[in-house]
């Protein structure tokens, strides 16, 4: 066959969408992007757009597509060395004056770690 003519009849397969679908290719990079991200190509376009965590690894562990947003965590309670031992109260503002915490840290997320906690992802 002739070089031009060639070129022309591969140039109208490649215009017209005449070719062999790459499915091994497509089928390949899915595996892979399940196995590095835990999520199908189609979970990241789905993720990204959505803002949520979706993946089809959750389905296949029983679990909702997108994984659900979680509440802020409870504040731990406020405990207290006693004579017998340690009291705990869960709200230390009840307490006319309220003594010194067994364990001394902060009550509460920083707002780093709240932003850090509700982020979209993937950022």
């Amino acid at each position: 066959m002739d070089r031009p003519i060639f070129l022309r009849v591969a140039l109208c397969l490649l215009l017209s969408g005449c070719m062999a679908e790459p499915t091994g290719a497509l089928v390949g990079a899915n595996v892979a992007s399940v196995i590095v991200f835990g999520r199908g190509i189609g979970d990241i376009l789905i993720s990204a757009g959505s803002g949520q965590d979706c993946s089809i690894v959750r389905l296949d562990q029983g679990k909702s597509y997108c994984r659900p947003v979680e509440p802020a965590p409870e504040p731990p309670p406020y405990c207290t060395k006693s004579l017998g031992g340690i009291d705990c109260w869960l709200n230390p503002e009840a307490l006319l004056n309220p003594p010194r915490q067994v364990a001394d840290g902060p009550r509460a997320l920083t707002a780093e770690q709240e932003a850090r906690r509700t982020r979209v992802w993937p950022f």
